[in-house]
């Protein structure tokens, strides 16, 4: 059998640019949108999206299969002082349902050492939360949600069916959302390659997708460029 081995899609994406918003709380935080351009009849300025893309639509950004993503992460999480590394256990046969050879996907080569808590203590954005801590996560998550509406001063519109979505979110509404239990804020020590994004009805709709690799034919390229 012969696993096909594609190229990942990267580069610009047509009539639109990726544009980095910056933080005010936490000067590293950089969150990405996509600005989409108008027909020049339009008479209106490009509009500012949410871009959960990642690295691949970034025409200056280099991207490798072998060397995973950037973890953006990291230094957020070491900054809070809470966790410590050790040393985690090898793959074995049963993690990849025991197949082999040709439908065997090849093991990721980097092996960075994970995560662990320090002293049985809470590292959640829940427990931050409650806590009374407005994360660097926290403020990344607001300036998404917003898509620039504070840019051009424009309000919510529409139907909130019985919803409280204020017409601004700060990052003090998602702390609150999250500390209440109205909302969650899904982010693994162990990945700190991924964007932050919030679940809950005060926020934007998500949209999940499940992704792995298959013991028919699959391969990682495969995996993420169907992400992408």
């Amino acid at each position: 059998m012969t696993t096909p081995n594609p190229s990942i899609t990267t580069g610009a994406l047509p009539a639109s640019r990726k544009i980095y918003v910056q933080g005010s709380l936490h000067a590293d935080v950089r969150v990405p949108m996509r600005e989409i351009a108008v027909h020049p009849t339009a008479g209106e300025p490009p509009l500012p999206v949410y871009d959960s893309s990642g690295p691949y639509t970034d025409p200056e950004a280099t991207t490798s299969i072998s060397e995973g993503l950037p973890a953006l992460r990291r230094k957020w999480i070491d900054a809070r002082g809470d966790t410590e590394e050790y040393d985690g256990r090898e793959i074995m046969a049963e993690d990849n349902g025991f197949v082999k050879g040709d439908q065997l996907t090849a093991g990721f080569p980097v092996k960075p050492r994970p995560l662990r808590s320090k002293d049985g203590r809470a590292v959640t954005q829940l427990a931050y939360a409650r806590a009374a801590i407005i994360t660097p996560e926290m403020e990344f998550i607001a300036i998404r949600e917003n898509q620039m509406r504070e840019a051009v001063a424009k309000e919510r519109s529409g139907n909130n069916w019985g919803a409280s979505i204020p017409d601004y979110v700060t990052p003090e509404f998602v702390r609150d959302e999250v500390a209440a239990g109205r909302a969650i804020i899904p982010l693994n020590i162990n990945h700190p390659e991924s964007e932050p994004m919030i679940i809950g009805r005060n926020f934007l709709v998500k949209i999940n997708a499940n992704m792995g690799t298959s013991a028919v034919t699959s391969s990682m390229e495969e995996e993420v460029d169907k992400m992408v």
